[in-house]
């Protein structure tokens, strides 16, 4: 079937795209441009089956977090208008992302069942305002650790490329926002609406909610989906609680299943992996910040330095002492190299 042939069967799929201040751009052009392309055939780009707009409280210019600026389409219309409004984050050192009657307006649309999307940090700005709660945000590996902080009350999980959760959905940012929209398209008009907007932008195949973040912790050669899975949550849980069996839960496995996946790929248990992504966590914190090996050792799960210092000589081979004083010296010019002081959760 043409996507002409399905022009008066299929009802206008209509989003609306809230940007916040810095936002990524890069994130917002993919999922518009996969709206643009299922809408019409080919790259004529008519708004034939799918319409948006992007809306703000002015008409003002918003600047994305590379300084490309987007100008806003439309006024705060009834939200009732859309099928989804996408919010859009960015940068989230933005302390006023978005305006009060931008609030208002995402208020009034949850108020009214429309569903809600936010997109790469977009998440954050619905969590911030009360309206995640209750439901699974998906957010960047990046994010994760100031998602737990500011919401320690929300679900998240850093795994996912993006999730829809009943009327709220969210997107890990960056190509997987193409993969977002690409699972509306396929949802609201049709697969071949789908396949024209892949095609045309050259994305072999659209990846689903249950793919996995490309973020490898550690640098395992490894095939299965799920082992990468497990080895984002690993490093999400640095302080080493997280047990065996819950790993194995979150991708529906049990312990022992999960220890034969491993076996078979890394050649190593997931409890010894485990301990390996927390002593490169201590490692990477021994050598970019001033933090006490006593703040370290508890950063990564151990009681007290000396157990840890223990451990960490059996991973790497030296003290972790020994291995601050030779990355803080360059040994060709035997001068001191100053440390950047980095906040230890970063």
């Amino acid at each position: 079937m043409k996507l002409s042939d399905s022009k008066d069967s299929v009802e206008r799929l209509k989003i609306g795209f809230v940007l916040a201040r810095s936002f990524t751009l890069s994130a917002f052009a993919l999922f518009v441009d996969t709206l643009r392309l299922a809408s019409d055939e080919f790259d004529r780009s008519g708004r034939v089956l799918a319409d948006w707009e992007v809306l703000g409280s002015t008409r003002h210019l918003i600047t994305s977090s590379c300084g490309v600026q987007v100008a806003p389409t439309s006024d705060f219309v009834d939200p009732s208008q859309f099928h989804y409004i996408v919010v859009v984050g960015g940068l989230l050192d933005n302390k006023s992302s978005v305006d009060q009657e931008t609030v208002t307006f995402l208020k009034k649309a949850a108020a009214k069942n429309i569903r809600l999307i936010g997109v790469c940090t977009g998440s954050f700005i619905l969590a911030e305002i009360g309206l995640m709660r209750g439901h699974r945000t998906c957010v960047s590996w990046l994010h994760y650790n100031a998602f737990r902080e500011r919401f320690p009350d929300h679900q998240v999980r850093s795994d996912r490329i993006f999730n829809l959760d009943r009327t709220r959905g969210s997107c890990a940012g960056g190509s997987s926002a193409a993969d977002m929209a690409a699972s509306i398209v396929r949802r609201h008009i049709s697969k071949e609406a789908e396949r024209n907007a892949l095609e045309v932008l050259h994305i072999e195949k659209a990846r689903t909610a249950l793919a996995i973040q490309t973020r490898k912790p550690l640098s395992l050669e490894c095939k299965d989906p799920r082992i990468r899975a497990v080895l984002i949550m690993m490093e999400q849980h640095i302080e080493g609680k997280l047990p065996i069996r819950e790993l194995a839960a979150s991708v529906g496995l049990s312990r022992r299943q999960l220890e034969r996946l491993f076996m078979g790929e890394t050649k190593s248990s997931p409890a010894l992996v485990y301990r390996r992504v927390r002593m490169e966590r201590a490692k990477q914190l021994l050598v970019k910040t001033k933090a006490s090996l006593i703040e370290i050792a508890l950063e990564v799960g151990f009681e007290n330095a000396s157990h840890f210092s223990r451990a960490f000589s059996q991973t790497f081979g030296q003290s972790p002492t020994k291995l601050r004083t030779a990355a803080s010296t360059v040994p060709a010019l035997g001068i001191q190299r100053p440390m950047d002081y980095v906040r230890a959760d970063e």
